[in-house]
């Protein structure tokens, strides 16, 4: 069977943060005992420290000599957070909440608190999250079980359930820290990009109730797509953290405009952008230089298809999951 591998382009332009997809996904696979912490899909604040929290520094990926880099497992209460129940009568009532469970962290705790100075230079952006599905899957390497597997017709990974035995080296491994381990059944689990639905020719539930039609699906080897445009064509699709060395297969349109800055006149400092280019080159690397460029020149152009493509006029052109070009 040939080796195909399916991905994901999300423009970070068009996402608004409504935690649709989050929903849909917790909804659709995540509503179990044992999984309550679990978000398989999580869309964060930049700048912001995640989910769980301060995941980028909690190693994982590999080294520069293809060896594996040590990784630490997320602590259920400081790093995760052990999840609360409201009590919604009280809330209502306008009494003060108390939760048997004090709230340490969660997904979206630090949600829109952004940075700088406002109204100077005040800024954030939202950043969805789901396994990256990588070609180069550090999960699969560390497992001492072969419990995980790369499907050749799509590069879609995932967790042999009957072989996993929760010893947990995938969590510590994954630098995106998006493996989660379920008390209740001593397994790892994770993003499976929706594959039932992906056999049957649909997108994932992530993608196609995203209010902003923000999220593209398709194989890297289809040249006639959307995905393959973005990343190979236009090179404006860039992954996340590529210096973890696992080769993610869900890349992003970095956001290419903000507000000018203002100086302590509020005066507008022409040429300015709110969004610090640091912060994206440590998101997306060097390469996210050349892609800002051809993103702002590409829309001087009126008749761009670049434009034509993110704009996304037919919700699905979007998802090209049931393309074969052999």
């Amino acid at each position: 069977m040939k080796k195909r591998q399916l991905a994901m382009v999300i423009d970070l332009n068009k996402c608004i943060g409504c935690q649709n997809c989050t929903v849909v996904c917790k909804t659709m696979w995540t509503n179990k005992k044992g999984k309550e912490y679990m978000y398989w899909n999580s869309v964060e604040t930049i700048p912001g420290r995640g989910y769980p929290k301060n995941w980028q520094d909690m190693g994982g990926g590999f080294n520069a000599d293809g060896s594996l880099k040590d990784g630490k497992i997320p602590n259920m209460e400081k790093e995760y957070g052990i999840p609360w129940e409201y009590n919604h009568d009280e809330i209502m009532s306008a009494k003060e909440f108390k939760p048997e469970i004090k709230p340490t962290w969660s997904v979206n705790w630090d949600e829109e608190s952004g940075g700088g100075e406002f109204p100077k230079d005040n800024y954030f952006f939202n950043l969805p999250r789901i396994c990256n599905h990588c070609s180069k899957p550090s999960c699969l390497a560390a497992c001492p079980h072969d419990a995980i597997f790369k499907r050749e017709q799509d590069g879609i990974v995932l967790v042999d359930m009957d072989k996993c035995q929760g010893c947990r080296y995938c969590i510590a491994a994954c630098p995106y820290k998006k493996i989660y381990f379920n008390p209740m059944l001593s397994k790892s689990e994770k993003c499976n990009f929706c594959f039932p639905l992906i056999e049957k020719g649909l997108a994932p539930m992530c993608a196609s109730d995203c209010s902003g039609r923000a999220r593209f699906v398709g194989f890297l080897d289809d040249v006639d797509g959307q995905v393959f445009k973005l990343v190979k064509r236009y090179r404006v699709a860039l992954p996340l953290r590529a210096d973890f060395g696992v080769e993610p297969n869900v890349y992003y349109i970095p956001p290419f405009e903000s507000p000018p800055k203002y100086n302590s006149k509020n005066e507008i400092v022409e040429g300015s952008d709110r969004i610090p280019m640091d912060t994206l080159e440590k998101l997306f690397g060097q390469e996210v230089f050349d892609a800002i460029k051809t993103l702002r020149n590409e829309k001087k152009d009126g008749k761009s298809e670049l434009f034509n493509l993110l704009t996304a006029f037919r919700h699905e052109d979007m998802f090209r999951v049931g393309v074969d070009v052999s």
